[in-house]
């Protein structure tokens, strides 16, 4: 879902890149908010967990690949604004050194895996806690299902109009391959708030946020 170098028109891109300058800003404010120092550990080790996630590919259909994102994952364990913060962080390193996003691309990549990813992925969860956590499972695999259908809608949007591809062929293949890699990224959500919950119930600190 990252997207290289060159794709994007200068109005796209350089628009992106201005508007996720404040953003990430906002966000760092946000997030003192939503993590405490003794879930600081917790955090560095997810971020990398992420990291490299996101450098792993697997196979979706002939000729395709796909990757976990994580945003949703993040959302869930520290709250939307530190996820899209930590996402920041990984796109940077990500393009600057591994040359896996373009760096003219960084802001629309940013918004589309970070901003975009961490709260439409959260979302599901946090109706399922004003619910009173029914449904919560279903939640967190919603939630890790639409942070990256909402993402794979961002980058077909930003193509479009950077005159790639007519929309409907950018709309029907993005979102169709995502579809199915979003089913992978929902399972391993549950999965891995399951197995930190057992790990240590306080330190994920699921009930707090907000």
């Amino acid at each position: 879902m990252h997207i290289p170098d060159g794709f994007l028109s200068p109005a796209i891109w350089v628009t992106m890149d201005a508007a996720a300058a404040p953003a990430v800003a906002w966000c760092a404010r946000r997030s003192r908010a939503q993590i405490d120092e003794t879930r600081v550990p917790l955090l560095g080790v997810m971020g990398a967990f992420i990291f490299a996630a996101q450098m792993v590919n697997f196979p979706v259909a002939p000729g395709t690949s796909g990757h976990i994102v994580g945003a949703a994952l993040l959302a869930v364990l520290f709250g939307p604004c530190t996820a899209a913060l930590v996402m920041a962080a990984v796109l940077l390193v990500q393009a600057l050194l591994f040359q896996d996003g373009g760096v003219t691309a960084l802001g629309a990549n940013f918004w589309n895996l970070g901003m975009t990813g961490a709260f439409f992925g959260y979302l599901p969860y946090w109706l399922s806690l004003r619910a009173g956590g029914r449904f919560r499972a279903a939640a967190l695999f919603l939630g890790g299902w639409l942070a990256v259908m909402a993402g794979a809608a961002a980058v077909a949007a930003e193509l479009s109009f950077s005159g790639v591809a007519s929309p409907r062929l950018l709309f029907v293949s993005l979102l169709g391959v995502h579809a199915l890699t979003g089913l992978a990224e929902g399972a391993i959500t549950v999965a891995a708030v399951r197995m930190i919950e057992k790990l240590n119930p306080k330190l994920a600190g699921l009930e707090v946020k907000s």
